[in-house]
């Protein structure tokens, strides 16, 4: 294989890469709907056409079947005018064999009209099959492109769920996660410590103030002892405080 041949399988294959990248199902499904719709419509049209022959052949063949019958009628009329002597035989004669020349060819364009009719309504029935079938067709892919939208969302939704999934570093996460741990383990153990260091430091102060209390409750019950004494208001038998 020759350096363009293989230049050309390359590019081919890129092109056939690309095309499949542009293929979405969705869409191709939407686009051939819209094709068979189109398809329908042209189906439709065509077979009111054809029914509208058939009818124009039905019509065409009644009438030819009338005259054919109205031109034996006049060959009667002309026949029973020259029996009874109104027109010379010979005249009658003629004229009795064109009518019935006229029947003649009319009764052939029936024929024609009515076998047009036959083939007219054969292609009828065969479009109008085709025209069901179509119909039912769009009705199934419609249907289906229900369910493909439902899936592609669901696909959609899972390919990224587990392409997040994938590009997650699990060891990266724990150790994470452990890090927090222990870093809110510190800060509970630290909230604790000054919690307590707290309530050391209020201990204290609280026995403190409760001897300082006591201290001073008594320095002036002696004062207060002392004063009375001074001032003569304390009996010998009073016991001192």
């Amino acid at each position: 294989m020759n350096i363009f041949a293989r230049l050309f399988k390359i590019g081919q294959a890129e092109t056939h890469s690309a095309i499949d990248q542009l293929e979405d199902p969705i869409k191709m499904t939407e686009q051939a709907l819209r094709d068979l719709r189109l398809d329908l419509d042209k189906s439709l049209h065509a077979l009111a056409e054809v029914k509208a022959m058939a009818i124009r052949s039905r019509n065409e063949a009644e009438g030819f079947r009338s005259k054919a019958l109205d031109y034996e009628n006049k060959a009667v009329l002309l026949l029973q005018r020259a029996h009874r002597g109104d027109l010379p035989p010979a005249e009658a004669d003629r004229l009795a064999s064109e009518a019935l020349v006229k029947k003649t060819e009319n009764e052939a364009h029936a024929t024609r009209a009515g076998q047009d009719q036959q083939r007219f309504e054969q292609s009828a029935q065969q479009l109008d099959q085709n025209v069901q079938q179509l119909k039912q067709t769009i009705g199934q892919w419609e249907n289906e492109l229900k369910t493909l939208k439902a899936r592609a969302a669901v696909n959609s939704a899972t390919k990224t769920i587990n392409k997040q999934l994938a590009q997650l570093d699990s060891s990266g996460t724990v150790a994470l996660l452990e890090r927090m741990k222990e870093k809110v383990a510190v800060e509970e153990a630290l909230a604790e410590s000054y919690g307590q260091i707290a309530q050391e430091s209020k201990s204290v102060d609280q026995e403190i103030d409760k001897a300082l209390q006591t201290s001073a409750g008594g320095q002036a019950a002696a004062d207060l002892q002392a004063l009375k004494q001074k001032l003569g208001l304390t009996s010998p038998e009073q016991p001192q405080q």
